[in-house]
């Protein structure tokens, strides 16, 4: 998570523009000022600031230069950069040209720049709240989706989709495969919870081969179960026509020994606020993540709802210990 605080490049001391101040000031973004690119460098590398605004009026190289540094580097790369320019068409091609993600030249109206620095930030936000191979919503937008559901009381269900064999699939053909499964399963996430659950539906993905997709409780039964189908039928073909026809292959444990891994499938933990009262999304979370384990024990891809609920036992007729196998379908 950026810190709220912005990273000021002026080599000559040279104060910003009066719109630059005022904006920061209604944003309430503390600054610290910097002289040279090393600096620059060094304190987006300690900790990512919200904003890194580098001053190329008068000295353009050492801005240029502290833009490009910032950018070709994978951990500050997503730091938003601002480049405050002379009007001169060739500076602000320049400042573009060296990786800014926005260029304000002199004489820019102070509304405007309001307009686009605003904008700026909003375009940060949705990059890295993303995972950048699916493009979906990252564990921040997940919990904040989670906990917007609570606060509005609807009633909901968190489903957790997990690959089984995963690995070994890796193991035997590579990360780039592994790679294509994983956006294969996002597709299929995604079109069918949109497919049917329109705008009430919310896909997001925690990791490698983790995603949280949440949807209205009366959906649970037909969405799983027509993504378990679609992927059945997908996932086959990502195999060579050897293992696809024999339906597994011999691979490694960790003691060397051979053994048969079957084709991978999808577990899907599923946890509903039908028979639960959740105040924030970690509970969501651990309850999700109970489902998701307890599914991937089951045979072959399955999803799994938990029907337990939070009142003592004997006045709920679920059991409130272990998780229930309640739903398993081919």
């Amino acid at each position: 998570m950026s810190q709220s605080i912005a990273l000021i490049l002026a080599p000559d001391g040279q104060a910003l523009p009066d719109y630059v101040k005022q904006w920061l000031e209604a944003r309430r973004l503390p600054t610290r000022g910097l002289t040279t690119a090393d600096e620059i460098m060094s304190a987006s590398l300690r900790s990512r600031p919200r904003l890194v605004m580098l001053d190329a009026r008068h000295h353009p190289i050492a801005a240029l230069k502290a833009c490009r540094r910032l950018k070709q580097d994978s951990f500050t790369g997503i730091v938003p950069v601002v480049i405050t320019t002379r009007a001169e068409e060739t500076a602000f091609a320049s400042a573009f040209d060296a990786g800014a993600d926005e260029v304000l030249r002199e004489g820019i109206s102070d509304h405007e720049a309001f307009l686009r620095l605003d904008a700026l930030l909003r375009r940060s936000d949705r990059d890295t709240f993303v995972h950048p191979s699916t493009r979906l919503p990252g564990t921040i937008e997940i919990e904040s989706e989670i906990l917007r559901r609570i606060e509005a009381q609807s009633k909901f269900a968190v489903c957790y989709a997990d690959l089984d064999h995963f690995k070994e699939f890796n193991d035997r053909y590579s990360y780039y495969d592994g790679d294509r499964v994983i956006r294969i399963l996002s597709k299929i996430l995604h079109d069918v919870v949109k497919g049917t659950c329109g705008e009430a539906g919310f896909v997001g993905h925690i990791g490698g081969d983790d995603f949280i997709f949440v949807i209205p409780i009366d959906q649970v039964r037909e969405t799983c179960a027509e993504i378990v189908s679609v992927f059945d039928v997908l996932v086959p073909y990502q195999y060579s026509e050897q293992d696809r026809r024999a339906g597994y292959y011999f691979g490694k444990d960790r003691r060397g020994q051979l053994h048969k891994v079957p084709l991978m499938t999808v577990s899907i933990g599923v946890v509903t606020n039908e028979r639960r009262l959740f105040t924030h999304a970690g509970q969501v979370s651990e309850l999700a993540t109970e489902m998701k384990s307890y599914a991937k024990t089951l045979h072959g891809s399955v999803f799994s709802i938990d029907r337990r609920g939070d009142g003592p036992a004997g006045e709920n007729p679920v059991t409130p210990v272990t998780p229930a196998r309640a739903m398993e379908e081919r």
